[in-house]
């Protein structure tokens, strides 16, 4: 984490192909400097790439990750699939592609913070309803 908190913001390519790692994924993904996250699209990854607001480059390998990475480029539009240096190309360059793929990142994350972490919000309501009903 030292090492991040020296680079510049959104200049790090984090990258990482399933969850057996020495430090928390998440702690990474959530710095300020790490720009894209090159992954093989498996639902934790997805998910949490899309609530930190992290663009993504899929290279799926097998299962459902082909179906996350679809999803995430045609769908939500949080990143891109394919020959990983033209992707990486695409993400963290300047173009349109770029542009928009960060700016879809910053969309998704909020709406997955207001889902979850504000009063009103969709999965506190659903979670509470859950509660409520086996509680009573």
């Amino acid at each position: 984490m030292t090492w991040l908190d020296s680079q510049p913001t959104s200049s790090i390519v984090y990258v990482s192909f399933g969850t057996i790692a020495e430090c928390s994924q998440v702690d990474v993904l959530s710095h300020g400097a790490v720009g894209c996250f090159l992954t093989h699209c498996g639902w934790n990854s997805t998910l949490e790439s899309m609530c930190l607001g992290v663009p993504t480059v899929g290279f799926p390998q097998f299962s459902d990750q082909e179906t996350n990475a679809k999803l995430v480029e045609d769908v939500w539009r949080t990143g891109v699939r394919g020959e990983i240096r033209r992707c990486l190309d695409l993400v963290m360059g300047d173009g349109e592609v770029g542009e928009e793929v960060r700016r879809n990142a910053r969309k998704w994350k909020e709406l997955a913070r207001s889902a979850v972490g504000e009063e009103g919000g969709t999965s506190y309501v659903n979670l509470k309803a859950f509660v409520d009903e086996i509680t009573s």
